[in-house]
Order: structure tokens, then C-alpha cells, then sequence
């Protein structure tokens, strides 16, 4: 059987009430979220991790085309990420796989915490290292996100010489976990969560986002597009 811890007892054992305070945001790594649901695979002859990741892919690039790189370049959940997310670091023998409905763990963290601390406001972000194209180094990004707009909307404001703005708007989810992933580490820290506080300028909100992402951009009109829908990319399983 594969690991599968209780994640809200938890979350309940590594903070105090004082912990969380009013308006913070608790960033939880993906992988103690997917491990609390079973999402674990035993390294073994019986699972090949290509196959395992085309498995879990929406699209995939084969490996055969990427020169040089160890990594399969994969799209799951409409990111752009290496290997569907699949993670065997610090994993004891196991491949560790994104989570399942991760929206709505987000979301049962958020009520979670909300009543064991007594608190109106809380965002939750579920967390995963990943590398920017182009860019060297581990930075983190959002997978889902519950409590709180994820964009910062600055269209039709100016900026400071009187210019209407048309199309700036910053993915507050992506910067905060980026400033996460940092602290927590990605070697023996063993620190799966983070709380951030004094967030200027956040809009809370129970709204389901897991029904229309507002981070979720459509293929056909991403400016990369020209790349996402080449035909190197295939249809994952």
C-alpha cells in the first residue's frame, strides 16, 4: 500500500492558534497533500516512470526529441511542467504524483484552518517547484488556490506618466508560492508549509475557482501558442 498520512491532523500539529493570523496565507507543498490521498507509486519493474508519465500528461513531448535533458517536457492541468509533476525526491522509494482535485483540497485546508484558528480570512496555495524556461534554478508556482483572487488587476488604471494600462495584471498565487518554494527548500529542510502575512492589497473570497481558474489561460490565445500547438506535442492518457 502506499503512504497516506491524515494531512489535517497534520497541518493541526505543526502551528498553535497564535500561529495564523488574520489575512495570512498558508502555502502547503503539493506533495504532503498527494501523499495524504494515496497518490504514490512504488519504484519498481512493474511501473516505468515514461509510461507513468504519459499516463498522467495531458500532453507530452517524447523524451527522444528533448535533446540532452533527463526530464520529459510535459503539460498537465493546463502547466507547463517537466514530467507531469511526478517527484521522487525525498519520496523513500516512491514516485509521488500531483494531487487529485487539487482545488478542492485547497479548499478543505482553507475550512480546516479557518475554524481551528477561529479566523474569517485565509488563502490557502498548494505549492510545486518547477523550472522557468530559459531560467536556471528551482522557482515555485501555484497548482490551486482557494480564499482569496488570485490577480492583481491593474487594466484600465494608469500608470505613473497618465498611461491607461490594457493588459497588466500580476498572478499574485505564482509570486507568493515563488517566495514559498524559497523557504521551504528543495533538499532536507523538511518544511512542507509556509505562512505569509502582511500581503498588501489581497481580495479574499470563498468563490469556487476550481470551476474557471482565473490564472488558466486558453491555448489559442497564450502568446506562446505557436509553440504549445506544435505538433511535436502528443496526447497524454
Amino acid at each position: 500500500m502506499p503512504p497516506k498520512d491524515d494531512l489535517l491532523s497534520f497541518i493541526k500539529e505543526s502551528f498553535s492558534n497564535a500561529d495564523i493570523k488574520e489575512g495570512s496565507v498558508v502555502v502547503v507543498t503539493s506533495k504532503i497533500v498527494a501523499i495524504s490521498q494515496g497518490r504514490c507509486v512504488k519504484i519498481g519493474k512493474d511501473f516505468a516512470k515514461p509510461e507513468l508519465i504519459k499516463q498522467e500528461a495531458d500532453f507530452y513531448i517524447d523524451k527522444e526529441k528533448i535533446s540532452g535533458k533527463i526530464s520529459t517536457l510535459t503539460i498537465k492541468d493546463n502547466i507547463l511542467i517537466s514530467s507531469s509533476g511526478i517527484d521522487e525526491s525525498n519520496a523513500n522509494g516512491y514516485y509521488v504524483l500531483w494531487p487529485e482535485n487539487p482545488f478542492e483540497a485547497a479548499k478543505q485546508i482553507q475550512e480546516f484552518i479557518k475554524k481551528e484558528c477561529n479566523i474569517g480570512n485565509v488563502g490557502i496555495i498548494i505549492s510545486d517547484s518547477h523550472r522557468v524556461p530559459l531560467r536556471e534554478g528551482i522557482t515555485g508556482l501555484g497548482i490551486a488556490y482557494h480564499g482569496f483572487y488570485p490577480l492583481r488587476d491593474y487594466r484600465g488604471k494608469k500608470d505613473i506618466f497618465g498611461r491607461p494600462m490594457k493588459y497588466s495584471q500580476t498572478n499574485i498565487v505564482d509570486s507568493l508560492a515563488s517566495a514559498a518554494v524559497f523557504l521551504m527548500g528543495e533538499g532536507s529542510e523538511q518544511m512542507p508549509i509556509a505562512i505569509i502575512e502582511d500581503v498588501q492589497g489581497l481580495e479574499f473570497t470563498d468563490k469556487d475557482f476550481s470551476k474557471k481558474d482565473l490564472l488558466k489561460t486558453d491555448m489559442d490565445e497564450d502568446r506562446y501558442n505557436f509553440f504549445l500547438k506544435s505538433n511535436i506535442w502528443k496526447k497524454g492518457k
